[in-house]
């Protein structure tokens, strides 16, 4: 048990300095990087698993395959992962762009944009995964 613990500490450390890395590597000192534990699974534009045009997001950006971006249940832009938010997701060495929101029945999980790509996506499956988010100085609350 003491075992598990010590382990999923020091996991959990390294996924907290690679977000610390991140924030330097991508725009530094323009962004706070914040880590968080989500499932994690994938969407397609195909039109079953959307509602209207399945190229369209929910802030009007159009969806092309091979795009690095994700969807969001709405539950975590509270915690200001919001349009265009920069994320890394665990096992991926790629920056994600917030592009759309899940529907309302989804808490705490994120849907990886998998193109027309249907296979891909049921391979996928879900997961948890720790994310790492970039919020803009600026908006913090720096009472």
């Amino acid at each position: 048990m003491k075992q598990s613990l010590v382990f999923f500490l020091f996991i959990l450390l390294v996924i907290l300095a690679s977000c610390n890395q991140n924030k330097k590597s991508i725009s530094p000192n323009k962004h706070n990087w914040f880590g968080h534990q989500v499932t994690v699974s994938a969407y397609n534009s195909v039109t079953w698993q959307t509602l209207g045009n399945p190229n369209i997001a929910a802030w009007g950006d159009t969806l092309i395959p091979g795009m690095k971006c994700i969807a969001v249940s709405r539950d975590l832009l509270t915690l200001g992962i919001d349009h265009n938010t920069m994320v890394k997701i665990d096992t991926f060495p790629d920056t994600f762009y917030v592009k759309d929101k899940m529907n309302r029945k989804w808490t705490n999980r994120i849907d990886i944009y998998m193109g027309n790509d249907v296979k891909s996506a049921r391979n996928w499956g879900k997961k948890n995964l720790q994310i790492c988010y970039a919020i803009p100085i600026d908006t913090l609350n720096t009472k």
